[in-house]
């Protein structure tokens, strides 16, 4: 990156002698250097308050406040306390003073006479240091403003891509009903069940952009019966995979005030997601318990381990879907879109995993109202 584009450096000389200023700015001249120059303590604290100072050069010895004074100072500030501070003196190399120096926050000592390639030189590395952090900032910065503009052109696109996408399901539907031939009847078919699949997507992509640029998932809250939501669902799958064996308990009161559709969402998310990675041969087991009073628990169980590596991305966006590669559909997005959307209820969630067998576990709040 073209550092000329960059704000000059700043660098803050205090002295209470005027010569000694104007001999240290001379020296420490660069065209990317500003010098700024102090001749006392509260003046010194007035301009790094203001400037963004890479480093600092402070006389030990001034009248009303000293050089450790004012280093104590800039310590005590926040905006203050990351300037790297060298002290000058014309005082000898006296070992309790340099230990003084360094408690209050010193980097180094240079001692006068000023030996002016010594000064430079430690002067340089602190702007070269400076430097970089100024350009991983600038580079932090595009790279956070070009996700930014990723993330509102997948959200522009996945909403932009339903208008036609339910023009084609609604059009093989139709097909579906009208037509007597087999094989467009099976070629519909899979057009509606690809169709289906892709609007899955399309929802998933949505929600990402809803977590990421709109401060979370809204949900609207009415009163729910989670038990009717998951039963809903169970049918659902067991529709798509019927050589799946699932098994559903139920405890308790399982009613609250959630968002129904958000809420079969999450219980949708967390069985699909055991039918895809769970052990064929095991069945999946999801469990409703309403018996406390103040919360509903979810559980998802299904046959095999999640490996070490995957467990603590299981819930990053693309990530967590990746623990059998090639097995899944989707964006591998549910997880993600799962824990934003308990996370909105006020709820948890989390994993256990061992001994064969994972359980995703949900707790949601009733929020009686």
């Amino acid at each position: 990156m073209d550092t000329s584009a960059l704000p000059p450096i700043k660098c803050l000389i205090v002295d209470d002698l005027e010569e000694n200023l104007l001999a240290l700015s001379a020296l420490l001249a660069r065209s990317d250097v500003e010098v700024l120059t102090a001749r006392s303590g509260s003046e010194a604290l007035e301009l790094a308050l203001v400037h963004d100072v890479a480093l600092a050069f402070l006389d030990v010895q001034m009248p009303d406040m000293d050089g450790f004074q004012l280093a104590e100072l800039l310590r005590g500030s926040e905006r203050t306390r990351h300037i790297p501070l060298i002290f000058v003196t014309a005082a000898a190399r006296e070992q309790h003073r340099q230990f003084k120096g360094y408690e209050t926050g010193a980097v180094d000592f240079i001692y006068k006479p000023i030996e002016p390639h010594i000064l430079r030189n430690k002067a340089d590395v602190f702007f070269e240091l400076y430097r970089r952090r100024q350009l991983l900032a600038v580079e932090l910065n595009d790279r956070t403003e070009t996700l930014r503009l990723n993330e509102m052109f997948s959200a522009l696109l996945a909403h932009d891509l339903r208008s036609p996408l339910s023009a084609i399901l609604a059009s093989a539907r139709l097909l579906q009903r009208r037509s007597s031939d087999q094989a467009a009847l099976e070629a519909a078919a899979r057009i509606v069940t690809s169709g289906n699949r892709m609007a899955r997507m399309i929802e998933d992509m949505l929600d990402l952009a809803r977590a990421r640029l709109g401060g979370g998932i809204i949900v609207k809250r009415e009163r729910v019966d989670f038990r009717a939501l998951v039963e809903r669902v169970l049918r659902e799958h067991q529709t798509a995979a019927p050589d799946r064996l699932i098994e559903a308990s139920y405890e308790g009161n399982l009613t609250g005030y959630w968002d129904p559709e958000r809420i079969a969402q999450v219980a949708s998310n967390l069985i699909g997601n055991a039918l895809k990675h769970g052990t064929p041969a095991m069945p999946i087991r999801v469990r409703l318990d309403g018996t406390p009073r103040e919360q509903v628990t979810l559980i998802v169980r299904n046959g095999g381990a999640i490996p070490a590596d995957i467990l603590p991305h299981l819930f990053d966006p693309f990530r967590g879907g990746q623990r059998q590669s090639g097995r899944g559909e989707g964006l591998g997005l549910g997880l993600y879109i799962v824990s934003h959307i308990v996370k909105a209820h006020d709820g948890n969630v989390d994993v256990k995993t061992g001994e064969g067998e994972t359980a995703l576990q949900v707790r949601l709040p009733r929020q009686e109202s």
